[in-house]
């Protein structure tokens, strides 16, 4: 248990300086730009997904809580949002490193996730903007009363500290009861339910990539290092797992239907394409 503790509070302090930045960036809009700058923000997202996959894939497990925390004042769009949820690596990269992989398996792998999140996240983007019509307006008041704060009084620098604060104390308690529930289950009891399964196994695999923090790309790629599951099952498990990006959204994002429709879409897209890649044969 002492492990969990000391990999819970490792894990929630890496995301502060994210989550620092990412209310800084809110704040600064919200108290420093006109009607029209926040519009020219807000319409400027058709290449989001392309740079927000680019950056998703370096290893910086706090990347998509700052996604979650833009996308829910409305400063990226939901193509963008998904395309960096699809692309982040979090722990993966650093792992493959550490196990000396070859640099050509590991630009493959991160090649795959970036076009995966790249594509998705312009179809997307391009399904909302075409036919679904949504009234894009900028929410970052609507973050600030959600979170009963007084940010126009407070000052951006003292209000993205107060809200950076609240989200950890957030992360560091779901973390630790998930690090937890982890524990008594044990890493190789979930390996056991995805192991030789050519189907069900990216399946299952998503599933764990939902689990909101770095544990399961951890999980996952060691599975996939020790050979007992293919690159097609982890690259499933990985595309869905967006770290604690789902955990920050659902707390900043006070539509529920919303936040539900998200992780379902990112479910399904990440195990389809898991499926599909296994069925074409990926090797890597």
């Amino acid at each position: 248990m002492l492990e969990v503790v000391t990999d819970t509070l490792k894990d929630s302090v890496k995301l502060l300086p994210f989550l620092f930045v990412a209310y800084v960036i809110m704040e600064y809009i919200e108290h420093k730009t006109n009607k029209k700058t926040k519009n020219i923000v807000q319409n400027s997202g058709e290449l989001g997904p392309l740079w927000g996959s680019i950056l998703g894939i370096f290893p910086q497990c706090g990347f998509s809580a700052m996604a979650a925390n833009l996308y829910a004042g409305r400063i990226i769009t939901l193509g963008t949002l998904i395309a960096i949820f699809l692309s982040t690596s979090d722990e993966m990269l650093p792992i493959l490193l550490s196990e000396a992989v070859p640099a050509q398996v590991i630009v493959k792998i991160l090649a795959v996730k970036l076009l995966i999140g790249m594509l998705a996240g312009c179809i997307i983007d391009f399904v909302v903007r075409k036919f679904i019509k949504q009234e894009e307006k900028n929410k970052i008041t609507e973050v600030c009363e959600h979170e009963h704060c007084h940010c126009e009084e407070e000052g951006i620098l003292k209000s993205s500290i107060k809200h950076t604060i609240s989200v950890f104390i957030y992360i560091l308690i779901i973390s630790f009861i998930l690090n937890t529930v982890i524990y008594l289950i044990g890493e190789e009891t979930i390996a056991n339910l995805i192991l030789n399964k050519p189907i069900l196994g990216p399946i299952l695999a998503g599933i764990i990539g939902l689990i909101p923090n770095c544990a399961s790309s951890v999980l996952l790629t060691q599975l996939y290092l020790s050979g007992v599951i293919t690159v097609s099952t982890m690259l499933a498990g990985l595309l869905v797992g967006a770290g604690v990006g789902i955990l920050i959204l659902c707390k900043v994002n006070k539509n529920i239907k919303e936040n539900a429709s998200i992780i379902g879409l990112l479910y399904v897209i990440g195990v389809v394409a898991g499926i599909m890649l296994e069925i074409c044969g990926l090797q890597i």
